[in-house]
């Protein structure tokens, strides 16, 4: 059962949804979606009853002090209203832990949710870990079920088989539903894939800036992902399998991106860039 609090009537409000667990690697979605949170200034509007939902043993709750009290929080799921946003609309955020238990209840409330409020589209982030190198770009894959948005942005359908997380679960239902959908995935090196991954949080928020059409503030995201590089170049460094097996990484990612990595290609790319951020060359 879902707990409203308040929620005003929205303006054509988009839906961004990421949880914590098996498709979170390296927290990074779970991450860039508390990042819109605070960049948008969101606030709760609803969550979710976690009795139903969670098995206590797993997510158990947590305690701490506050104001020299002490306090319990329980695991949840958490939406939240962003309003006044660069996308001309309101975003509803969806912040959670993937269920223990009655995920098709669990769905089910989302998905109701975002439906009586008017919701348009659905935006699930995920990530992965890979056999990717941490000093090269982060891949970040979209896919879409919603012909209209496959040629809209191109991208592909899905061709994953095997087991599904909550994630899968939800833009399923939601394609059942009729609520266009995009499953946006960052691919984490396996090596560093221990949270934080702000390189891989930050590839998301950057991806999803270039599927919606707006800016957000990229705050402490790009220091972060430098210092996390840096880090992980330590690591590398340290160990002689690791850098070699990091090196061989970069070739290969390289080997497989020369063809896109012209001159052309990549003054493509910082134009595209600029006209996001306004820059003086944007027009």
């Amino acid at each position: 059962m879902i707990d409203v609090r308040e929620m005003p009537e929205l303006n054509d409000p988009i839906v961004i949804a990421a949880f914590e667990g098996w498709n979170d690697a390296g927290e990074a979605a779970t991450t860039a979606v508390e990042h819109l949170v605070h960049a948008w200034d969101a606030q709760i509007v609803a969550a979710l009853d976690p009795e139903e939902f969670y098995d206590f043993q797993v997510n158990r709750p947590h305690v701490s002090i506050v104001n020299g009290e002490r306090q319990l929080t329980w695991p949840t799921t958490r939406i939240l209203l962003a309003r006044d946003t660069p996308l001309g609309c309101d975003v509803l955020l969806i912040l959670g832990i993937e269920p223990s238990t009655r995920w098709r209840t669990y769905v089910d409330e989302l998905l109701t949710l975002a439906s009586d409020n008017g919701a348009t589209l659905l935006v699930t982030l995920g990530a992965l870990l890979a056999d990717v190198p941490h000093s090269r770009p982060i891949p970040v894959s979209v896919t879409s079920e919603d012909a209209e948005l496959r040629e809209v942005h191109d991208v592909e359908r899905s061709s994953y088989e095997g087991p599904s997380g909550i994630v899968g679960v939800l833009m399923d239902q939601a394609h059942q539903r009729d609520l266009p959908g995009l499953s946006v995935w960052a691919a984490v090196p396996h090596y560093a894939g221990g949270p934080p991954s702000p390189k891989a949080s930050l590839a998301l928020v950057s991806r999803l800036e270039e599927l919606l059409g707006c800016v957000v503030d990229e705050g402490d995201l790009t220091e972060a992902s430098r210092a996390w590089e840096r880090g992980v170049d330590e690591l590398a460094a340290s160990d002689d399998e690791v850098k070699e097996y990091v090196e061989a990484l970069e070739q290969a990612q390289d080997t497989v991106d020369l063809p896109e990595a012209s001159g052309d290609a990549i003054a493509r790319e910082f134009e595209k860039y600029l006209r996001r951020r306004g820059g003086p060359d944007a027009g």
